[in-house]
């Protein structure tokens, strides 16, 4: 069974930044593809950040050019490093991950106050 656990949620004020971490109980090379979405409080999950097995990468483009998503073979972790935070950027953020289904985390609660 594959499990995803994320950490490195918090509180911050806008314009800082933020580190989550994904770490897998796979070895990345293993998926598909990595990656994290967001849901806002009375809005839909979304999509934030993608990579998938041969390093491309994809974003929303609320996110572009302020969020860089990463991968530690190594330490089976995906990373979201999030800089220039928004307070429209608040949200549970899960990681996901594709190894034949969807698998997801529990979530980690991102506030950015304004």
């Amino acid at each position: 069974q594959v499990q995803l656990v994320e950490s490195g949620g918090g509180l911050v004020q806008a314009g800082g930044s933020l580190r989550l971490s994904c770490a897998a109980s796979r070895t990345m090379s293993s998926f598909d593809a990595m990656g994290w979405y967001r849901q806002a409080p009375g809005k839909q999950r979304e999509l934030v950040a993608l990579i998938t097995s041969s390093g491309s990468t994809n974003y929303a483009d609320s996110v572009k050019g302020r969020f860089t998503i990463s991968g530690d073979n190594a330490k089976n972790t995906v990373y979201l490093q999030m800089n220039s935070l928004e307070p429209e950027d608040t949200a549970v953020y899960y990681c996901y991950g594709i190894y034949g289904m969807h698998y997801w985390g529990k979530g980690t609660l991102v506030t950015v106050s304004s």
